[in-house]
């Protein structure tokens, strides 16, 4: 499964759309995602971003090895973009030690 999360944007095909950082990471704990798409503003920062989806596989791999999806971020946010870019290169060290 390939995951899209996003408030705005139209989904890619072949693509699941979720619009909740808790959707993806339900998800995710299924372990049928093969990739997941990240954008970090929702429009509601209290309900989460995209990068609290990067925060939880981080500890899902640091803390119970999960095997993580391959990760990307299309958040026009740069700043938010740079800081994601970052735990998913955090979470490709751990994954492969």
């Amino acid at each position: 499964m390939k995951v899209y999360l996003d408030d705005e944007r139209n989904t890619p095909e072949g693509w699941t759309r979720v619009y909740w950082p808790d959707e993806a990471v339900s998800l995710l704990t299924s372990g049928a995602v093969v990739e997941i798409s990240l954008d970090h503003d929702l429009g509601d920062d209290e309900r989460g971003t995209g990068y609290d989806v990067i925060l939880w596989i981080e500890e899902a791999v640091a803390l119970r090895g999960f095997n993580p999806p391959i990760i990307f971020v299309h958040s026009a946010n740069s700043s938010a973009r740079q800081k994601m870019e970052a735990g998913i290169a955090a979470i490709r060290r751990m994954a492969s030690a």
